[in-house]
This record gives structure tokens, C-alpha cells and sequence, in this order.
């Protein structure tokens, strides 16, 4: 077992927002097994980070939508690092389409991971932390969007608000076990996942030039940019620390002052 303070898993870690999220854990002294559905993406990451924090990071593959899976890949913490201690649920997409256009097969693949994908992460940490005894912190990937519905996102704005109130119902019924559930809601974030999303807005004309759209949606922000990915690792950071231990349900917004709530 490696010399570590505690487990964690991520998912959605390959990159973006939940690579950032696995380094910070790995700082602070975590074994972090990064979930991701992409093992040729997850795998270079782990052998990046290994550089510096050997076998204090491993990777499993896991789609969020398979229990299974996730299931596997907590097994895989407990074993690696003595428990689990920390689970991000992380793992995300969007696909926009126009409000009147939104389809039922965009609407069910965008709610199966970013939703069920977190009631499934949820569960199942929590059962591992139980029959451990361990008063873990299980922290959600929420957004902007579940606060603010977006036309050309109505799907993810919907699975973002059902990670909202996932966090609070998860909260109410593990805080007799110790456990606090918490979520965060970044707001426009330069990661692949917005490269993609920039793209998808130019091919249905919502954009007419490559950065267009992300651009626009910066103008609305008090802070004058957007995010990186490590523009956040502050806050979920205070989320898995001893300082947020009287702090369960509650939705903290990272997004420069694109929404005051």
C-alpha cells in the first residue's frame, strides 16, 4: 500500500477540469485513481503524473453509466490506497442543439452520464465509505447551467440542475453516516470539452467564427475571462479538506461572476 493520507477516485479525469482536480489531490497527499471511459487518454495521464507521484496514481477504465464499473474502480482505490476517502464525480459532456431541436437521444446520453453518472458515483462511494466507517467527502461536477438554463444546452442544463439536487438529497441521506455531499458549478472553462462544444456551435450556426461563442459567453463574466481548469482546484480543494466538514448540500459557483446566486 502506498504511503498515502487517503484514496480518492475522479472521474472524468483523463483531462479538463478532473486532471486538475487529481493533480491537487495528489499535492495534498491523496492516492488518486483516475475514472475515465478513454484509457489511451487516462493512461498517458497517469504515466504523466506518475513522473513526480509514482504509485500514488493509477487509472481504471470506467464508464459512469455502468455501475460496475464505478464500482470497480473504488474497489480498485480501497485496495491501491487503504479506502476511499474522496470521490469526485466528474465525468461530463454536452452536445447543444437548438431548444426547438433538442432530440431524445441527445436528451438521454447527456442525462445518463452527467445524472444517473452521479447517482451511480454517489452510491456507490458511499457504500464503500460505510462498510469502512470512513466520513468521506463526495464532491459533484454541477454547473453554471444547472443554475441558468441555456437555450442551445437545454439537455445539459437539465442533467446540471439534476446534479444540483442529487448533491442535496445525497447530503440529507448520508449526513447520519458522517458523509457530506457537496457540488461545485464552474462556468465557462477553456478545456477540451468547450473546444468541442465551440465547434459544435459554429456547425449548427449558432457561431460564425472558430472561439466566437466561448468569447461571447466571456462577456458576461465580472472577472473579464474564462476560466482554467486550475482555476478551480482552490475551491473543490477546500470541498475535500477538514475545513468544509460542517458544510453538506450546498452548490458553490466558480465562474468569475457569470452568476449571481
Amino acid at each position: 500500500m502506498s504511503n498515502v493520507k487517503g484514496g480518492a477516485v475522479v472521474t472524468g479525469a483523463a483531462r479538463g477540469i478532473g486532471r486538475e482536480l487529481a493533480l491537487g489531490l495528489l499535492q495534498d497527499g491523496f492516492g488518486v485513481v483516475i475514472a475515465d471511459v478513454n484509457p489511451e487518454v487516462g493512461g498517458a495521464t497517469v504515466d504523466e503524473l506518475a513522473k513526480e507521484f509514482g504509485g500514488n496514481i493509477l487509472f481504471a477504465k470506467a464508464d459512469v453509466t455502468k455501475r460496475s464499473e464505478v464500482a470497480d474502480a473504488i474497489a480498485a482505490c480501497r485496495k491501491a490506497f487503504g479506502g476511499i476517502n474522496v470521490m469526485i464525480n466528474n465525468a461530463g459532456f454536452n452536445k447543444p442543439e437548438p431548444f426547438l431541436k433538442a432530440s431524445e437521444d441527445i436528451w438521454r446520453a447527456i442525462m445518463d452520464v452527467n445524472a444517473l453518472g452521479v447517482l451511480i458515483g454517489t452510491q456507490e462511494a458511499a457504500k464503500a465509505m460505510i462498510e469502512d466507517g470512513t466520513k468521506g467527502k463526495i464532491i459533484n461536477t454541477a454547473s453554471i447551467a444547472g443554475r441558468s438554463g441555456f437555450p442551445d444546452f437545454a439537455p445539459y442544463s437539465a442533467s446540471k440542475a439534476a446534479v444540483i439536487s442529487l448533491t442535496q438529497a445525497g447530503a440529507r441521506a448520508l449526513a447520519v453516516n458522517g458523509i457530506t455531499v457537496n457540488a461545485f458549478g464552474p462556468g465557462v472553462v477553456d478545456t477540451p470539452l468547450w473546444e468541442k462544444l465551440d465547434a459544435d456551435l459554429l456547425e449548427m450556426g449558432a457561431s460564425s467564427a472558430p472561439g466566437e461563442a466561448m468569447a461571447g459567453l466571456a462577456d458576461a463574466i465580472l472577472l473579464g475571462r474564462v476560466a482554467k481548469p486550475a482555476d478551480v482546484v482552490g475551491t473543490v480543494r477546500f470541498l475535500w479538506s477538514p475545513q468544509s466538514d460542517y458544510m453538506t448540500g450546498q452548490v458553490v459557483l466558480i465562474d468569475g461572476g457569470m452568476v449571481l446566486q
